[in-house]
C-alpha cells in the first residue's frame, strides 16, 4: 500500500461538516498526512442567482460567490480552530463549478492520496434528481474514498431494522 501523504477533505458545509473535518484530521494525525480542505460552490447555484437577476432583483453572481466564500472561510476557520490539527498542515481550496469535476481536478492537481467525504451534502433534492456527489465520486475517483458516518446513521439503521 502506498504511503498516504495528503488527504482531501470534501466539505459541503452541511450539518456533517465539523464531523467530516474532525474525522479526516484524526486520520491525518494517525497517518502523518497533510489535509486539503475543498469546498465547491456549485455553478448551478451561481446560475440560479443569475436567473434571479434577470427577474429584476438586486443580486449579483460575483457578489454571491464572494459572500459565500467569505462565510464558508469563517466557518472553516472556526472548525479548524476547535480541532487540534496544526494550521500549517492544512490547505483550504474554494472553487466554483461542477462539484464532481472540480473535486477530481483537485485530486490530480494536489496529488491527494485519499478523500474523506460525507454521504450527504446540503439536501436530498440533488440526489433525487441527478444522484449524489458522493455516489458519483465513488464511481470515478482514482483514489480511496472514506465515507464519514456519524452516530445518527447508526441510530437510523437500528430503527429501520428494529434493533434497540
Amino acid at each position: 500500500m502506498e504511503e498516504i501523504k495528503k488527504i482531501l477533505v470534501a466539505i459541503a458545509f452541511s450539518e456533517y461538516a465539523k464531523g467530516i473535518f474532525n474525522y479526516a484530521a484524526k486520520l491525518a494525525t494517525t497517518l502523518n498526512a497533510d489535509l486539503i480542505v475543498a469546498n465547491i460552490i456549485n455553478s448551478r447555484d451561481v446560475e440560479a442567482v443569475g436567473s434571479i437577476v434577470s427577474l429584476g432583483y438586486e443580486v449579483n453572481g460575483d457578489n454571491y460567490v464572494r459572500d459565500i466564500k467569505k462565510e464558508r472561510q469563517q466557518v472553516m476557520e472556526q472548525i479548524i480552530k476547535e480541532s487540534s490539527f496544526p494550521w500549517e498542515r492544512i490547505r483550504i481550496i474554494f472553487k466554483v463549478g461542477n462539484p464532481i469535476d472540480e473535486l477530481l481536478k483537485i485530486i490530480i492537481k494536489e496529488k491527494a492520496d485519499m478523500i474523506v467525504m460525507g454521504p450527504k451534502g446540503r439536501t436530498d433534492v440533488e440526489h433525487i434528481l441527478v444522484g449524489s456527489v458522493a455516489e458519483k465520486m465513488f464511481r470515478r475517483s482514482p483514489v480511496t474514498i472514506v465515507s464519514y458516518r456519524d452516530e445518527k446513521h447508526m441510530e437510523r439503521l437500528k430503527r429501520r431494522i428494529h434493533l434497540k
